[in-house]
């Protein structure tokens, strides 16, 4: 394979002056001959090479392979090669719905990221082949995925400050064997490979010797099918940041703007939208209900990853699943007349009390106060001179969302003094020659 070297195929920015290479080291066929070619032209090139091995822990023989590994890349470096090896054991087990595989791969992902920043390397190589993203462009099609999903592995891919990168994607899994065979490389065989329970085994075992002996092209066209729906995601893509431009502003996803655009740009704009809010793709069912539901919903929620998507006055919001608060807590006497942050656990937060010129509370009406729930019918005053109004009325007027509603509130004796979200009633506020303090509730609810 010496027309497709790991390090010839790619040329890749630095984020700093690196000389060291991460390689992805299951110890299989396709892992072990890309270490040892990486490794072998390190040496030419004066790198250095670490090999990263994750534990699963779901084999019997886990343990001999991880033993494998790593003598492999000490007998390796004691013949000269410049390379060290790591390795990562996954904790815990799948979520309740999780697939074993689905798991698998997350943990994997996140411990090759650790090792990899963690040594120093912003250069992660992985083995995947031509075959190998034949085989993912069919194993998407037949869930039914979108672009996203026919797009298959990227061969360069970005993440918190590493590069992903696969410089084998157009190699034919027929060079990676002629490789392994020509340097007589050992290598484990992995015994789960002919379990059917799994989707891609299937794929392999049953449907590809009967699709190749059909359509012997199969691996390169749908390798190249790949590639074009890489080309239409990253249209797609440059397409949403445009029309996302005019679409959100602070208090979220404006619908009515949303709906605006034809069916296939909102459709797009509102998956990448949903994807930088939550930190990936959202189902296309949640993409296809709001699409539905949300036009003529006055307000609405939806669950959503960790957390849920709420409609409020045409826009849409996403908020992180909250720690949870009391309903009701117990009143609470309070005295908030020193400078400085007063803690408050059980509504998940604090005051902050600083001393100010002007636009404050004066100070002695800060030193004896109660802290309540909300209980309905309580008044509040915007304005010197205006009315006190039902709290219900003055959120709905300043059109504060039901979820920003919550947090404690503070009263001097029956009156209202604060409201978070909504500041000092103005009764409170206090005369320009008065020592006064701000008063400011700071959550704690991530």
């Amino acid at each position: 394979m010496s027309d497709c070297s790991p390090m010839a195929a790619l040329a890749i920015p630095k984020t700093a002056d690196c000389r060291l290479i991460a390689v992805a080291y299951s110890g299989g066929r396709d892992s072990t001959a890309l270490l040892h070619a990486c490794a072998r032209q390190a040496l030419s090139l004066d790198l250095s090479v670490i090999a990263l091995h994750v534990h699963h822990g779901l084999s019997a023989h886990a343990d001999d392979w991880l033993r494998h590994c790593e003598l492999q890349c000490q007998a390796w470096a004691a013949a000269g090669l410049p390379l060290r090896f790591q390795a990562s054991r996954l904790q815990g087990q799948p979520a309740t719905g999780q697939s074993i595989e689905a798991w698998a791969r997350d943990g994997r992902h996140a411990a090759l990221g650790d090792m990899a920043r963690q040594a120093g390397a912003d250069l992660l190589l992985l083995a995947h082949h031509q075959r190998d993203q034949a085989e993912t462009l069919l194993l998407q099609g037949l869930r039914g995925a979108g672009v996203a999903g026919l797009a298959g592995m990227p061969a360069l891919q970005w993440r918190d400050g590493l590069c992903w990168a696969r410089p084998w994607l157009d190699q034919p899994r027929e060079a990676i064997e002629a490789y392994v065979r020509a340097h007589a490389l050992a290598h484990i065989e992995d015994d789960s490979n002919g379990d059917v329970r799994f989707a891609r085994n299937r794929l392999r075992l049953a449907v590809w010797p009967a699709l190749v002996q059909a359509f012997p092209q199969a691996e390169a066209s749908l390798a190249q099918a790949a590639t074009w729906a890489q080309q239409s995601l990253a249209l797609q893509q440059e397409v949403a940041a445009d029309d996302l431009l005019g679409l959100v502003d602070d208090a979220g996803l404006v619908i009515e703007a949303l709906l605006a655009l034809s069916p296939a740009r909102a459709s797009n704009a509102l998956r990448a939208w949903l994807t930088t809010q939550l930190g990936r793709p959202a189902p296309a069912t949640l993409v296809q209900r709001l699409l539905r539901e949300a036009p003529t919903a006055h307000a609405g929620a939806w669950p959503c990853a960790d957390g849920e998507l709420r409609l409020y006055r045409g826009r849409l919001q996403w908020l992180a699943a909250q720690a949870a608060v009391a309903s009701h807590p117990p009143a609470l006497a309070l005295d908030l007349s020193q400078a400085g942050f007063h803690p408050l656990p059980q509504w998940h937060g604090g005051w902050q009390v600083e001393r100010v010129e002007a636009g404050g509370v004066a100070i002695a009406a800060l030193q004896s106060l109660s802290v309540r729930a909300r209980q309905g019918g309580e008044q509040f005053q915007l304005k010197p001179a205006g009315t006190r109004r039902s709290l219900k009325k003055v959120y709905q007027a300043l059109g504060i969302p039901a979820w920003q509603r919550g947090g404690p509130l503070l009263f001097a004796g029956d009156a209202l003094l604060y409201v978070p979200g909504l500041g000092l009633d103005a009764r409170f506020w206090a005369a320009a020659e008065e020592p006064q303090m701000s008063l400011v509730w700071r959550s704690a609810v991530v």
